[in-house]
């Protein structure tokens, strides 16, 4: 890739689709506690310099919901889009993690570290699949992609 004059390199991020399978397949998602708007989402972030993206997605599950436990089962999607607020250009890839059967429905997780979350609380839960409503960004646009019946149905969101 070429950087010309004015074109900056996309942001490199990762956001991952940790699934956990019971009775019927569930999506871990989170909530921001305190601030409503900023929408029900999955685990992402940016990727650090040198790391390789299943390592960055990893980190970005364990520091926004604590969980130690998920596996990568593999890269899914790669989304160029721009961020909804600033337009600055990233590139996301897209994980399936799979998360234990006996993994908690629901927790808040306090975030720790140097990152751009330090010190917010996450209401992670788990939601069946395929999902009701969209997700905040339309995180949830490559669910499909894991399996068809996964697709959000948005006919009744709008």
């Amino acid at each position: 890739m070429t950087d010309n004059a004015g074109m900056t390199r996309p942001r490199v991020r990762v956001a991952a689709y940790v699934i956990r399978h019971r009775a019927v397949p569930e999506l871990l998602v989170f909530d921001h506690v305190g601030i409503p708007e900023a929408g029900t989402q999955v685990p992402a972030g940016g990727v650090k310099s040198g790391e390789g993206l299943e390592d960055a997605v990893l980190r970005e599950v364990a520091e926004e919901t604590g969980l130690l436990t998920t596996t990568v089962v593999r890269q899914i999607a790669v989304e160029d889009k721009p961020h909804p607020d600033t337009g600055q250009p990233r590139r996301t890839g897209f994980f399936y993690l799979q998360a234990p059967a006996d993994t908690p429905d629901a927790w808040e997780h306090h975030v720790h570290g140097d990152g751009d979350d330090a010190g917010l609380t996450f209401a992670c839960r788990f939601l069946s699949l395929p999902l009701r409503q969209p997700l905040a960004d339309d995180q949830d646009a490559w669910l499909g992609r894991i399996d068809p019946r996964w697709t959000t149905d948005t006919r009744y969101s709008h």
